[in-house]
């Protein structure tokens, strides 16, 4: 009964966060493909992030002119995609071309239509389709036990740029697409090979946006030391992530790195991770002052945008080995992975909990590595109902609020999306696996009787 006290008061503060910052920053968008009609309210985003949002609801192949630089801001109800355009792109010029017999195209430009040359690549996501994105010219593969995978990458004209010798994983480089097309198909046919696949590219995670006058403070916590045994660790697995403070730096532990990249963390704008290891601590501190539970931050992205399947696949493994009995996936794609699955796999076996982020299309079709078998996926929530930017659909498990304030400095924060979902979640779990005596398996029970997906 306590439990459910505390979880339903968490529900309480979650809730009053998500209306408190609706006005502040949201970065709602919402596209009827059906009726051309579309609401948004929009602060401050940028350009990029905004047309990738765009591509993904409405399925239009986009062009933009390169190195504009501009940040929308807007905010409207049920207008014709026309006047949204308008509204969204301000000073910009754009041109819609609808198409036949392939996706419709918008082309976005300062100066002419000809100017718009750089694709908005990302994964075009919708109702019934997907196109996946992965590293150009890469292979993923994990070979069984005693294969030479130098002899067999020398044998494709390959070469090994990745490995892992002690899980059989490996990545491969090749000369062009189709070299790479030629190799994937004698891999699926070698008898050597367990499993081989595309290096996929993971969605870019959400930017924090600033806002004024939040509505709560920064986080406090007191870190109980842990003992030597029965430690309860969330292992983070995300972008590079940033001091917290000297109150809250206690609670993470030396930072792993898979890309080795040397990565600047001086900016004031805060990480993603940041913001997901300030999001984990607060659902802690809802549960109570205090808590023995910490953060082991990996960094899967390092300098770049974007993880792969490859770096996620590293990076989980690396936070089973420094001891996490949590998983923190607040990232996703639109393609399952068998290698990340069996690495997932083996660390679900040995009773680790993994969460992760629904997505934010919204679409229903499976977000991986949340639609992972075993995996809590985990969809948000926005003034008790669905969030309209969440990804909905079966493989959900749990929704949580999807709006956390978070302090860099005493400069605050919004991050908004499933990744804040997921990162609630797995505070909640680990605030009470560690005050308590209860398994994960009670505690998992319970958050599902008190977080239900709403229906949409």
């Amino acid at each position: 009964m306590r439990l459910l006290a505390k979880l339903f008061l968490l529900i309480l503060l979650l809730g009053g966060l998500t209306g408190a910052c609706a006005g502040a920053a949201t970065n709602f968008l919402s596209w009827q493909t059906a009726s051309n009609h579309v609401s948004a309210d929009i602060r401050g985003e940028k350009l990029l992030p905004l047309l990738t949002d765009i591509a993904h609801q409405t399925g239009w192949h986009i062009f933009v002119e390169p190195d504009i630089d501009r940040k929308a801001d807007a905010k409207f109800s049920n207008l014709p995609s026309g006047e949204a355009l308008k509204k969204l792109l301000g000073d910009l010029n754009f041109a819609f071309v609808p198409q036949t017999n392939e996706a419709d195209q918008l082309y976005v430009f300062a100066t002419v239509m000809r100017a718009a040359t750089k694709r908005v690549n990302v994964a075009t996501t919708n109702q019934t389709t997907t196109v996946a994105k992965h590293v150009p010219n890469e292979l993923i593969l994990k070979v069984k036990p005693g294969t030479d995978i130098d002899a067999l990458a020398k044998s494709l004209g390959a070469k090994v740029t990745g490995r892992d010798d002690k899980l059989g994983i490996y990545r491969l480089q090749f000369d062009d697409v189709a070299a790479t097309d030629a190799a994937l198909g004698k891999l699926k046919s070698n008898s050597d090979v367990a499993a081989v696949e595309y290096n996929q590219i993971l969605d870019p995670p959400v930017s924090p946006q600033k806002i004024a006058n939040a509505p709560v403070g920064p986080v406090s916590l007191t870190l109980n030391p842990p003992g030597d045994s029965g430690r309860v660790i969330v292992g983070l697995i995300d972008t590079p992530v940033q001091s917290l403070g000297a109150d809250l730096d206690k609670f993470l532990l030396k930072p792993v790195s898979i890309t080795g990249d040397t990565v600047d963390l001086s900016s004031t704008d805060p990480t993603h991770a940041t913001s997901m290891a300030e999001t984990i601590l607060r659902a802690m501190a809802a549960q109570g002052g205090s808590t023995s539970a910490q953060i082991l931050p990996v960094d899967v992205y390092g300098n770049s945008e974007s993880a792969t399947t490859w770096n996620v696949a590293l990076g989980v493994q690396a936070a089973v080995n420094g001891g996490a009995t949590v998983l923190n996936l607040s990232l996703g794609g639109t393609s399952d992975s068998a290698i990340l699955s069996d690495i997932l796999q083996q660390a679900m076996a040995r009773g680790i909990v993994v969460f992760a982020a629904a997505g934010n299309q919204p679409v229903n079709t499976p977000t991986y590595p949340a639609a992972i078998s075993g995996v809590i996926a985990v969809g948000a929530t926005q003034g008790g109902q669905l969030a309209s930017y969440s990804n909905y659909g079966s493989f959900i498990a749990i929704a949580l609020p999807g709006s956390s304030v978070i302090y860099l400095g005493s400069t605050a924060w919004l991050v908004q999306g499933t990744s804040a979902a997921t990162a609630y979640a797995s505070g909640i779990a680990v605030g009470v696996r560690s005050g308590g005596n209860q398994t994960w398996a009670q505690i998992l029970a319970t958050m599902q009787q008190r977080f239900p997906v709403p229906t949409r």
